[in-house]
């Protein structure tokens, strides 16, 4: 069998295989012509589900006369003149071959006009038939084209396309992603004469809310927490919903194009699930710009996914900027859920947090020498651990040794802390277990750094600083450093000469903590930061070092322990912990490092709610 070129009329009918998958597939290449026309409105008119009739009408620049028949030709464009223009597309369609295959399968009449024409121009081409008849007409600046009986000449694709109200609601979600995507535009979509959907243009970059609304629902533009943040080449803004919410939801663009890339979801649901254990995904519209150049958008037939020439740069910028809006989202919607359900107190007493609270800040200036080890009575143990504030509820076990079952350490204590847990005077409260009161049972860490966990149906207070002092000096004696954790770009904090002076005379002491940093007169260029305060603001942790050196801290203990108490609390100061509880949870030693330094409490008769 010879080898030879196909004709033109079959090979647009097989690249429409790629292009044309259903009615929606048409709308999508033909609105996208529209937007890099320069439209601003646009009127999609479908009928019978696009099975009849998609026409899409707009006010863009239109098309001259001479080049009506050339646009319905395969490979032809005004978007692109060399290669350097293909790695630096700006525009949503690029390829020539939307209207060339669409026309290949439909009964396809385009219409349009110039600014520049005095009369506006039609091109009719039908199926196979490649001539394409240009007569005059009436129509205003812009273009209108019409896609009659999709797949009329192609019966086997026919049989594939489902109902009217099916297709029609791909069309509809299609829309819709589009109408975020560009929100200066108007945008109509009528179905059998009836308008569907109507977005007013936002001029006002206030007003996109109000888009939102509209194609998402009124929910998820009242409880969304705009989320706003840039690197140098990379910008990330929009919408995410607090974790739990049911609204469904999730849109992302790049430069202005929806996607459903595989790296971005990814990097959106390591987020989620790294700071709130969410498998599932909550609603979400995010945009993301970057250097066109940055980026490869050819690589997909329908341009669903792209591919970032530094993939793992982008990813880690996403998942850092989510982490960031997640966590106190986390929280807030952890506190409306637990106001929702009702936070139960034993009537006899304020509430317990405090009273935890203190006593683990009480417990960093007792002795050390009082403090006695529970290793040989927790030898075994483990513990879990969780990323968040949260409440613990009664087991709704009562056993009255409980009240009395005071350990040696416990004793000594002195009666001013032993006083904050009092034995409770009320019929403990039984609450059902979900998953959020296991976890919370097991691990609660408070937001000024004390902890309370559960170890063999007891729990016990104490303060994280002990074990993550322990576990790193055991590291530097161990590897000899602490391991650093490179920021996705270096960053560059001011500071004076003199402290220039301190902290390159500490130097030594910075690297085998973990900071990689690059000292100059009057500046210093940050690249890397130890793993447990990677999230510590950079300008902070720097001016947490510069302090170090005025403080003249006579070791890497003190310089440990110090630091940790100048961790901004609430946040950061717990997210670093609970990661390093995850590191650590595999290791037998933890529990009874962290139960070393632990008082022994009595909660299980009533609710601890958390600040």
């Amino acid at each position: 069998m010879s080898i030879e070129i196909l004709p033109a009329r079959l090979a647009n009918q097989i690249a429409a295989g790629e292009v044309v998958e259903r009615p929606a597939s048409v709308v999508k290449e033909l609105v996208e012509n529209s937007l890099d026309a320069g439209a601003t409105r646009i009127q999609i008119d479908i009928e019978r589900g696009g099975h009849k009739l998609i026409r899409i009408r707009d006010n863009g620049s239109g098309i001259n006369k001479d080049e009506l028949t050339l646009a319905l030709s395969r490979h032809a464009t005004s978007k692109l003149k060399s290669l350097d223009d293909l790695e630096n597309i700006c525009s949503l369609g690029f390829r020539g071959e939307a209207l060339a295959s669409i026309s290949s399968v439909s009964r396809l009449t385009l219409s349009s006009k110039t600014k520049e024409q005095e009369a506006a121009w039609q091109a009719f081409a039908e199926g196979r038939d490649m001539a394409v008849q240009v007569k005059p007409t009436a129509h205003p600046d812009g273009t209108t084209i019409e896609v009659k009986d999709l797949f009329f000449n192609t019966p086997a694709r026919r049989k594939f396309l489902r109902t009217e109200k099916t297709e029609f609601t791909h069309i509809d979600e299609l829309i819709k992603r589009i109408a975020l995507s560009r929100f200066d535009v108007s945008i109509t979509l009528t179905h059998n004469d009836k308008v569907v959907r109507q977005y007013r243009a936002k001029m006002d970059p206030a007003q996109a809310i109000t888009r939102v609304a509209q194609v998402a629902g009124k929910a998820f533009a009242e409880q969304g927490l705009y989320i706003e943040s840039g690197e140098a080449g990379l910008q990330l803004h929009g919408w995410v919903l607090p974790v739990g919410s049911a609204n469904t939801t999730q849109y992302t663009y790049v430069n202005n194009r929806m996607m459903r890339d595989k790296l971005i979801l990814h990097a959106i649901r390591q987020a989620f699930e790294e700071v709130a254990g969410q498998e599932e995904l909550p609603g979400f519209v995010i945009y993301i710009d970057i250097d066109p150049r940055q980026v490869d958008v050819n690589v997909h037939p329908a341009k669903h996914e792209v591919r970032f020439h530094q993939g793992r740069l982008v990813h880690d910028f996403i998942l850092q900027a989510i982490k960031q809006v997640v966590v106190p989202l986390q929280e807030e919607f952890v506190d409306h859920q637990s106001s929702q359900h009702g936070v139960l107190e034993s009537p006899h007493r304020s509430a317990p947090s405090q009273y935890v609270s203190q006593a683990a800040n009480e417990l960093l200036d007792y002795p050390k020498s009082n403090l006695q080890s529970f290793e040989n009575s927790h030898s075994g143990a483990s513990s879990s651990s969780s990323r968040g504030g949260g409440y613990a509820g009664t087991n709704g076990r009562t056993n009255q040794a409980n009240h009395h079952d005071v350990s040696a350490f416990y004793q000594g204590v002195n009666e001013q802390h032993a006083s904050h847990f009092d034995k409770p005077t009320s019929t403990p409260i039984e609450l059902p277990t979900s998953n959020q009161q296991q976890t919370a049972q097991s691990l609660i860490i408070q937001s000024d750094g004390g902890c309370v966990f559960k170890q063999q149906q007891q729990l016990y207070c104490s303060h994280f600083k002990y074990l993550l002092v322990d576990d790193w000096l055991e590291l530097i004696a161990e590897h000899g450093h602490l391991e650093g954790k490179a920021l996705l770009l270096p960053v560059r904090v001011n500071i004076s000469k003199e402290d220039s002076a301190r902290l390159t005379q500490q130097q030594s002491w910075f690297t085998l903590l973990g900071f990689e940093l690059l000292i100059e007169k009057q500046f210093v260029m940050v690249k890397k930061l130890p793993q447990s305060l990677y999230l510590l603001d950079v300008s902070q942790a720097i001016d947490a070092l510069i302090k170090a050196t005025q403080a003249e801290l006579e070791s890497i203990e003190d310089w440990l322990h110090w630091q940790r108490g100048k961790i901004p609390q609430r946040f950061y100061a717990s997210q670093a912990f609970a990661e390093d509880v995850v590191r650590l949870q595999n290791n037998p030693q933890t529990i009874q490092r962290l139960a070393a330094k632990a008082v022994k409490i009595d909660l299980n008769h009533f609710l601890v709610q958390l600040d």
